[in-house]
C-alpha cells in the first residue's frame, strides 16, 4: 500500500537559485559534488522542493561569522 501525501511544490533549478540567490552554475556544481540541497530527479528534469530551500535556508541560520552551526 503506497502513502499518498499533497503534492510538493517543485522549482526548476533558474526558480530555486533565484529564491537562494544563487546562480544556476552553483547548484550545477553542488549536484555533481554531492553537496548543498536536496534535489529531485524526474527523468532528465532536476527540481527543488520548496520545503528542502526553506530547510537548506534554516540550516545556514548563524549568529556570528564564528558560529559552525549544527551539521547532522
Amino acid at each position: 500500500m503506497h502513502s499518498h501525501s499533497l503534492p510538493q511544490h517543485l522549482l526548476d533549478e533558474h526558480a530555486a537559485a533565484l529564491c537562494l540567490g544563487l546562480s544556476v552554475k552553483t547548484l550545477r556544481r553542488w549536484r555533481w559534488a554531492s553537496r548543498g540541497l536536496l534535489f529531485v530527479k524526474l527523468g532528465a528534469a532536476v527540481r527543488y522542493a520548496a520545503a528542502d530551500l526553506d530547510t537548506f535556508i534554516d540550516t545556514g541560520r548563524r549568529r556570528s561569522t564564528s558560529d559552525q552551526g549544527c551539521r547532522p
